[in-house]
């Protein structure tokens, strides 16, 4: 029996100003710098044996704050990046609502439909992720392992664990920022035993 636990990074300033990210990036807010300490806090007991982290820095800061002066190893990877949006990326998404109306509503609400303008489509990212965390499952067998990545990334290993169709990948538990999602390993099995928590919020 192993755990994996998955959680997104913790706020950035564009996702205060609405821009889309992808494989773009911006810095951690002093809140999202918190938030990674909270769920740093809720997992000083658990047995961490290794953090994987996306490459882009917002996940890498957030890996750091989580792990604390924990003495574990830290990867990045970069099949955990975030969806690869293209010319969207950077953009406002009040720009995209007007200059691509029908492929925003899809990304959002019909994302076996949407095509990207340069980037990934969500089946892409479900195979790249999804085979990725059977890659660290088999390299670390037994082991319990941090995995620090993004929204649509999180939603699409759900979708593949869960044996979702495409089209209902938005379906489900919200991913907030340093939410946590525990994937339980047991031999060929895995399920999720939890998504989407945020009980570690505290009170600012």
């Amino acid at each position: 029996m192993a755990k994996i636990f998955l959680t997104r990074h913790g706020q950035t300033m564009w996702n205060i100003e609405g821009r889309l990210q992808g494989h773009k990036d911006s810095n951690l807010t002093a809140l999202g710098e918190q938030q990674a300490k909270w769920l740093g806090n809720k997992l000083k007991d658990e047995k961490i044996d290794i953090i994987i982290s996306s490459s882009s820095n917002r996940t890498l800061r957030t890996a750091e704050f989580i792990r604390g002066n924990r003495n574990i190893e830290l990867i990045p990877n970069d099949n955990f990046r975030e969806i690869n949006m293209g010319k969207w990326q950077g953009m406002l998404n009040e720009d995209i609502e007007k200059q691509y109306p029908e492929e925003k509503h899809n990304f959002w609400h019909s994302p076996h439909l949407y095509k990207p303008h340069g980037g990934e489509t969500f089946g892409e990212v479900l195979t790249r992720a999804s085979m990725e965390i059977e890659n660290i499952i088999k390299e670390y067998e037994g082991k319990n392992i941090l995995v620090v990545t993004h929204t649509v990334t999180l939603k699409a290993i759900i979708t593949y664990y869960e044996k979702k169709e495409l089209k209902d990948l938005w379906t489900g538990a919200y991913m907030h920022p340093t939410c946590l999602n525990i994937l339980e390993v047991n031999g060929n099995d895995r399920r999720f035993i939890l998504q989407g928590d945020i009980s570690h919020y505290e009170e600012n």
